[in-house]
């Protein structure tokens, strides 16, 4: 956990607030993440903690740190977002896998879906090396979809103990719990997440060595040939695909090939452009030869074959943008 801020109220102005409360943006950010397992619902939560504390910043007394306050204002803006919606889940949550040849039922509401999130969005800028590897590996998917499993008071005491490092009086505190009713909460969350599969390999884009590099071309190339033998190459014989906003997840190397040369055919002339997405690295797929945003992809590694690819789909140009990603790719970058 970091030093605390502890600020004179008598000091405070429209400015140092304003400074202060841009500071903890993107920690706040993975925070509110974590708790609802949305990039937009997250972002939503950020800044109606912002409008929060502005509007109590009169009754800030100073004697707790400012972090410590606005972790409690998000906090509650989180409880009251999850009351008000059902649990998100991925495709494999649904219930068991399709056969690529099977037919496409309607895409279901984002607010079924985790989504994906930006890296920048929750990476502080000039953070320290351990703090952004910290980040990168609890906004990883496989964890995000784990924590939603929990109740909400359950999955906060988990972030702020096990993420954040807290200490479980400053827990306790924040949500008005004993020590411990923190400590017990927090045994049965470890519990539930120790059950869940999370022996899974990303490569993180900040330290990618060359074999790593290897695997990330291998991979673009094939997919941007639509190459069907190195396609074959890189994936696991088990390997497991879905493309949330739609219920469908396909399981077997052979299903993922049908599909990608059946109904997905449609993906043959795609651009892949590297992102930095959920502490890993990731692809924006551009159909159309580099003119139509269609997806941001997640594929995790299991040695030196993918084992899983998300498709997140873009629906209505907001997935790019939350990447900062152009809607189609500059003149220059089309392919002919």
């Amino acid at each position: 956990m970091s030093e605390p801020t502890v600020i004179d109220p008598t000091t405070l102005t429209s400015d140092s607030v304003q400074r202060e409360l841009e500071s903890r943006r993107h920690e706040l950010t993975g925070y509110c993440y974590r708790m609802l397992g949305s990039a937009a619902d997250a972002e939503d939560a950020v800044q109606e903690t912002f409008v929060r504390a502005w509007r109590g910043i009169d009754r800030f007394e100073g004697r707790a740190a400012l972090r410590t306050w606005l972790y409690k204002i998000a906090s509650n803006v989180c409880f009251d977002a999850l009351a008000a919606s059902q649990k998100r889940a991925s495709p494999v949550d649904l219930g068991p896998s399709t056969t690529w040849d099977a037919p496409l039922h309607p895409p279901l509401p984002e607010a079924t879906w985790i989504t994906p999130i930006a890296d920048a969005a929750v990476i502080t800028p000039g953070s320290d090396p351990a703090a952004t590897a910290q980040t990168r590996e609890t906004v990883r998917l496989a964890f995000v979809v784990a924590l939603q499993n929990l109740p909400p008071r359950q999955r906060a005491i988990l972030i702020l103990r096990e993420v954040l490092g807290w200490q479980a009086s400053e827990v306790a505190d924040l949500l008005h719990l004993s020590v411990a009713a923190v400590n017990s909460a927090l045994q049965r969350a470890r519990a539930t997440i120790a059950s869940s599969d999370l022996e899974v390999a990303t490569l993180d884009p900040t330290t990618i060595d060359e074999a790593s590099e290897e695997l990330l071309a291998r991979y673009l190339d094939a997919f941007e040939r639509y190459d069907m033998d190195a396609l074959t190459e890189i994936l696991h014989e088990d390997a497991t695909q879905s493309m949330p906003p739609y219920p469908m997840w396909l399981a077997g190397r052979d299903q993922l090939l049908g599909w990608m040369f059946g109904p997905g055919a449609g993906c043959l002339g795609s651009r892949l452009v590297p992102v930095q997405v959920n502490g890993q690295a990731g692809f924006a797929q551009y159909r159309d030869g580099g003119k139509t945003p269609w997806s941001i992809q997640v594929p995790v590694w299991r040695g030196d074959r993918v084992a899983d690819i998300t498709y997140f789909i873009e629906t209505d140009g907001s997935l790019f943008a939350s990447f900062g990603l152009p809607p189609q790719l500059p003149e220059a970058e089309l392919s002919h």
